[in-house]
């Protein structure tokens, strides 16, 4: 089953605090970005966000799911209300990512 453009739409609404957050169909559901980093997926109307450590210390409760059969575990968001503690979660998420996806000058 893939997710409703209305659900993919307000998920996009609760992070905006964050950044710039778009989305992309892939695969029959979403990728969401913000600022143009993907940070996680929407798949069967479920947040998934990307495991980091920061994550991992922020959130109220850590629930590590597949988004889909054979996918890495991601972190699921059963409470995507809170809009300030997505917003948060993506904030402090992104700088992980974009720490390890700095590359070396040549």
């Amino acid at each position: 089953m893939s997710s409703n453009t209305d659900f993919v739409q307000y998920i996009a609404d609760q992070c905006a605090g964050a950044g710039t957050i778009t989305y992309r169909k892939m695969f029959g559901d979403y990728g969401i970005y913000c600022d143009g980093i993907l940070f996680g997926l929407i798949c069967d109307n479920q947040l998934f966000i990307k495991p980091t450590q920061a994550g991992f210390d922020f959130l109220r409760e850590q629930d590590l799911q597949a988004p889909y059969a054979g996918a890495k575990d991601y972190f699921r968001i059963a409470d995507v209300d809170d809009r300030d503690y997505l917003s948060s979660l993506v904030r402090k998420t992104l700088v992980e990512l974009c720490r390890g996806t700095k590359r070396k000058k040549m």
